[in-house]
């Protein structure tokens, strides 16, 4: 029975690590449970042990796409900071808007990737997107702290919270708000400029408005 059980696991694990591959190569839409139960060697009827219908599979593997996403700019790091220093917003910039990254698009962000797709996509789907925004968000707000501060939210708050007086606090309201204010600004153009930096079919032109973008952006 266990053997059985984690055969299962493995083989739903194999449908949902190709089902988020296609959908990062080619968009939501290109996912057929046909074809892709053939590209693992799985029989069509079989799709149905693992996931109750396409709908929760899209789910799912937007989640892993998004996920994988997220864990690959994780793993950027910042040459100009010391080790287990965060990444500051110039180069979290200059990484976003990179040549590099407009041409792995399969493996690079995935909002920018699939956020056209999921605009027109169910609710749960887009809910799914919405979350990670949020947190592509904070990334950028901890990125702009790291460049304005030289340290990270949680250093700044605990110095702030060793002041308690009003005015401090509606000062510090007011500095948190201004900050997520500009993170999803600068979160928005980064999505924005990476995806149609891709539109564009003369790459002069492409490397241009990546150019273009990333000094603009620096005045965030």
């Amino acid at each position: 029975m266990a053997r059985s059980q984690a055969e299962k696991a493995q083989t739903r694990e194999r449908i949902l690590t190709e089902a988020a591959a296609q959908i990062r190569d080619t968009g939501l839409e290109s996912v057929s449970i046909a074809n892709l139960m053939h590209s693992v060697d799985l029989t069509h009827g079989g799709f149905y042990n693992h996931f109750e219908s396409r709908a929760d599979l899209l789910v799912q593997a937007l989640e892993r796409a998004l996920e994988e996403g997220a864990a690959r700019s994780r793993q950027f790091r910042d040459p100009s900071r010391p080790p287990g220093r965060p990444v500051g917003f110039e180069s979290f910039v200059k990484h976003y808007l990179s040549r590099s990254h407009r041409d792995a698009r399969a493996q690079g962000c995935a909002l920018a990737a699939l956020a056209s797709d999921v605009a027109r996509a169910d609710a749960p789907v887009r809910a799914v997107m919405e979350q990670r925004f949020e947190a592509f968000v904070g990334a950028v707000a901890q990125a702009m702290q790291q460049d304005d501060h030289g340290h990270g939210p949680g250093e700044t708050r605990a110095k702030a919270s060793s002041k308690v007086s009003a005015e401090t606090s509606a000062k510090t309201s007011a500095e948190d708000a201004a900050l997520s204010d500009r993170a999803t600004t600068a979160a928005c153009t980064l999505i924005g400029a990476l995806l149609m930096s891709r539109v564009m079919t003369d790459p002069k032109q492409s490397d241009a408005l990546l150019r273009t973008v990333r000094e603009q952006i620096s005045g965030l």
